[in-house]
């Protein structure tokens, strides 16, 4: 039995277990996460294993604040270009029809100077370092609370 579902789709709540998801991007809202300009559409979400997948929109100039890659993150562009701001690959810039996946325990920041959408696949969300000393997700649950058991099985 899976645990995974996609947020807001009203419609699949009612589909037997083993059928499959077709999921309308277009159809859904834009989500506010806790960096400015930055809005995700949630595609997929296991809270037990930590799968994610999302489409992420960056407006020009947003920011993805330092971060660490948990596990393998990957990231497809559509549109725009994300450039690393700092990290083991300051200056790597990705573009439209072009495919990035971070190794497990690299960190750095990223940023869109033209603005981005992205498709971005997760085996466990982020964790983001808060000046405060705080380590949250995207949207700023506590990391270790909320993905924790995830990663430990």
């Amino acid at each position: 039995m899976t645990t995974a579902f996609t947020p807001y789709v009203k419609a699949h709540e009612q589909l037997p277990e083993l059928a499959s998801r077709a999921v309308r991007p277009q159809e859904m809202e834009w989500e506010e996460i806790r960096y400015p300009g930055c809005k995700v559409k949630t595609l997929l979400v296991d809270p037990q294993s930590g799968l994610l997948t999302a489409l992420l929109k960056m407006e020009p100039g947003a920011e993805l604040p330092d971060h660490e890659h948990v596990m393998i993150e990957q990231t497809y562009v559509l549109e725009g270009k994300l450039v690393d701001k700092d990290g083991p690959d300051a200056g790597l810039e990705i573009g439209p029809g072009e495919y990035v996946w971070r190794p497990a325990g690299s960190r750095h920041s990223a940023w869109t100077p033209d603005g981005a959408l992205m498709l971005a696949m997760f085996q466990i969300p982020n964790k983001f370092f808060d000046a405060d000393g705080r380590v949250v997700d995207l949207v700023g649950h506590d990391w270790e609370t909320k993905w924790g058991k995830a990663l430990t099985g």
